[in-house]
């Protein structure tokens, strides 16, 4: 009898602890930034490459990596209630071996993500960037890990 009881007593808890939630939240955490993903093969040609970025006064900056591996990146972050807003993203691209370094400027539009469903905490505020060698920031969008 004791130990029905203690059954009892355990399923009740537990269910006093979703009792009323119409959501479950998972656990991950996010935070609000602007991201820059590159293909370090892109850059073999130059020797391989600094890669800075600046977003709203803060940068950040990275080696473009070794060819050999799928993807590089680097990200600025930002405050994480900024709120789904446009910012200026400032690139340059500098080779390893001389040349001109690239730079270009493009607006982010910060979009809002629930990385533990809506209605969950975290909201984090993001945009994603591609940078391209010759042409600057474009598009993360349709990045392909191949070879070229």
């Amino acid at each position: 009898m004791r130990k029905i009881f203690l059954s009892l007593v355990a399923v009740a808890a537990l269910a006093g602890c979703t009792f009323g939630q119409s959501k479950m939240c998972t656990l991950s955490d996010m935070g609000s930034e602007v991201s820059v993903i590159w293909r370090p093969a892109d850059f073999e040609d130059t020797g391989g490459a600094v890669i800075r970025v600046c977003v709203d006064g803060s940068c950040e900056e990275r080696a473009s990596g070794d060819p050999s591996d799928p993807i590089g990146s680097v990200s600025v972050r930002l405050p994480q209630d900024i709120g789904a807003k446009k910012l200026p993203v400032e690139l340059t691209v500098t080779p390893v071996k001389g040349g001109s370094p690239v730079k270009d400027t493009e607006q982010a539009q910060l979009t809002e993500e629930h990385p533990n469903g809506k209605g969950c905490e975290p909201v984090a505020y993001i945009a994603s960037f591609r940078a391209d060698p010759v042409k600057g920031l474009v598009s993360a969008e349709g990045l392909s890990l191949q070879g070229k």
